[in-house]
């Protein structure tokens, strides 16, 4: 019998205990001077990224829009997270309102994606209350990205379509074009009665223009377009 009692009284005690843990994590009312420096520290933060962004952005269309957004999502992620941890029924309200929620906007660049995952994870940091962390670890995420991204040198590649009436033509086509870049590959090759049109992906040297010039001269030659690109390339 007092075996029972003292497992009833060690049980009761446990999940009294946790239940006390669970809710001293959560605090009825936010404090005013907490809820500034927190929103303040995430606006800072949100601003960096904006001009690390702007900076080390190399794609074809700036969106304005879409760097402004990086301000507001770090913003937005810490206030809730402020909320979040004000209120246990809220936090679970939360949860179910995001699981629903679908964000269907393309990114098109790599790049962005990180961008748009470290603003909802400084947000999110920085409404836990972790500053210190929110700030070095963007000052760190920031070196790197700038390092790679903006001090490496970027070598752009070229497609150079060249449409020939033979196979002389087409052999004496590569055999220039490997005298006049850096290095070449084949990347689609058509074949007709009469027409053979080849499609090389080329790092050059410099001086496209000329290049294109002296590969229109060839016998055989019909027509040769330089085209730049990004890399991506379906056959």
């Amino acid at each position: 019998m007092d075996t029972t009692t003292n497992a009833s009284n060690t049980t009761n005690t446990f999940s009294d205990l946790f239940k006390s843990s669970v809710l001293d994590n959560f605090n009825s009312s936010i404090d005013i001077s907490k809820m500034l420096i927190t929103l303040a520290v995430s606006f800072l933060i949100g601003l960096f990224i904006y001009t690390l962004y702007k900076r080390i952005f190399s794609g074809v269309l700036y969106s304005k829009s879409f760097n402004v957004s990086l301000i507001g999502m770090t913003i937005i992620t810490s206030v809730v997270i402020l909320a979040v941890n004000s209120n246990l029924v809220l936090s679970l309200g939360m949860v179910g309102a995001l699981s629903i929620v679908r964000f269907r906007t393309p990114i098109k660049d790599p790049t962005d994606l990180i961008f748009l995952f470290w603003a909802a994870a400084a947000g999110i940091v920085t409404g836990a209350g972790f500053f210190t962390l929110a700030v070095v670890g963007s000052v760190i995420i920031g070196l790197v990205l700038f390092l790679f991204v903006k001090g490496g040198k970027v070598e752009n590649p070229y497609l150079l379509v060249v449409q020939c009436s033979d196979d002389e033509s087409e052999k004496a086509v590569q055999e220039q074009v490997g005298k006049l870049v850096k290095r070449y590959n084949v990347k689609q090759k058509t074949v007709s009665a009469g027409h053979i049109e080849v499609t090389l992906e080329v790092r050059l040297n410099d001086q496209e223009g000329r290049f294109v010039n002296q590969l229109s001269q060839i016998a055989g030659v019909r027509n040769a377009v330089l085209i730049s690109y990004s890399g991506d390339y379906v056959s």
